[in-house]
């Protein structure tokens, strides 16, 4: 493997934290500290969520004030600006997030679309906001999705309310597109998402023409995903327009194995992670193989990923600022891979999930679960962030 240092350092706590005073390097040291834990965390999940929910006095303050601090920008667009900045002043740019979940009436359907058109006009009227994320479990209720998903006949009804999903999604792009901004489109669970699929397909088609505003999300631990990639490449040689890919590992898995064990069906995901990090850089060399039509992402929080997809930019004396070659990590972690790619000159970006404290409980809930594995990729934070501590305690 070539010298890391050319491309980038990992290991650079002082540039990774350079942002964050003493006082947040603390809170965030004792915060991961906290998450290592995890009995600690099953239940202080389980209690917060619950006491947030029924309004428990200073459990919203106190959500607030830890978790939530960390991993998401604001309860609104407004309240998130001050996060946004201050990335940009480390030339970080924001994905926009809204995080609510489990929305299902058609009213809710309607306020979540009307929230995503407010996050894309917020975004074009900012220079370090490129993108919006959403998910279409956002648009409409998950059974639905199923129903579409099992190919029956519809009632006119269900016919009804598709269209509106259709609709929902279609009304978003346009905007982005108008707006002169990305849209990220989530991949969500197996079982609802070949409709999904559908609806991003369509999406490109229309609004990819020009250049790339609708991206597709390739969940890489899928057996299938690096087929299908390729399949959505040659279909857009053959239709005129580009593709945009977003490559994630995965946020389903247990869910998925599960299922297909309960349902009595094989798993579609890959046996081990040796397999899905061969097909996530397989789909990175893809991506990077055929950059003038196909704009990517890599949004992870893998480091290998992310030095593989450096050193291929390096290799290949691509510009590191290519629109089409891109980073992405979650607000609040990997700041080491993200800060140090943003000052070695690589397009990166945050995921800035925004949203009230009772509405994004679920996303705090995956974020902490997260963290609770030590060796894995998100166990890295505590460490760095007392690597940096004990480096600026040397100083004094």
């Amino acid at each position: 493997m070539a010298d890391s240092n050319k491309y980038v350092d990992f290991s650079d706590t002082q540039t990774a934290f350079a942002s964050k005073s003493a006082k947040e390097l603390t809170k965030s040291l004792w915060l991961f500290r906290l998450m290592s834990n995890s009995t600690l965390v099953d239940i202080a999940t389980k209690l917060g969520g619950w006491a947030v929910r029924w309004n428990f006095p200073l459990a919203k303050m106190l959500v607030k004030k830890t978790i939530f601090d960390q991993f998401v920008g604001g309860e609104s667009l407004t309240e998130s600006q001050s996060s946004i900045e201050k990335l940009w002043k480390s030339r970080i740019l924001s994905v926009l997030d809204y995080g609510a979940e489990g929305k299902t009436t058609e009213k809710d359907l309607d306020d979540a679309r009307d929230q995503f058109i407010r996050s894309a006009l917020f975004a074009a009227a900012s220079e370090s906001v490129p993108v919006v994320s959403i998910k279409v479990s956002a648009l409409a209720q998950n059974e639905l999705l199923e129903e579409v998903q099992r190919g029956g006949k519809l009632t006119s009804e269900a016919q009804q309310r598709y269209a509106r999903v259709k609709e929902r999604v279609n009304q978003i792009c346009q905007e982005a597109y108008e707006q002169g901004i990305k849209i990220f489109i989530d991949a969500e669970e197996t079982w609802i998402q070949e409709p999904i699929d559908r609806l991003v397909e369509d999406m490109m088609q229309q609004y990819n023409k020009d250049g790339v505003v609708v991206y597709q999300t390739f969940q890489m631990y899928r057996k299938d995903r690096y087929g299908y990639l390729i399949q959505l490449y040659e279909s857009a040689k053959t239709k005129g327009h580009k593709l945009g890919a977003k490559l994630v590992r995965g946020a389903y898995m247990e869910k998925e194995r599960d299922r297909a064990e309960e349902e009595q069906y094989p798993s579609p995901i890959h046996e081990t992670k040796a397999e899905v990090d061969a097909d996530f850089d397989r789909a990175i060399l893809f991506c990077i193989d055929h950059y003038e039509e196909i704009a990517s992402c890599a949004a992870t929080h893998n480091m290998q990923s992310c030095l593989y997809q450096a050193e291929l930019i390096g290799k290949r004396n691509l510009p590191r600022n290519h629109p089409h070659l891109n980073f992405c990590q979650l607000y609040g972690m990997s700041d080491h891979i993200t800060f140090n790619l943003a000052a070695n000159g690589y397009n990166v970006a945050k995921y800035v999930v925004y949203g009230k404290v009772a509405e994004v409980v679920p996303y705090l809930s995956r974020r902490a679960a997260e963290n609770t594995a030590t060796q894995g990729e998100f166990g890295r934070e505590y460490q760095l962030l007392l690597t940096e501590s004990n480096r600026r305690k040397g100083k004094r």
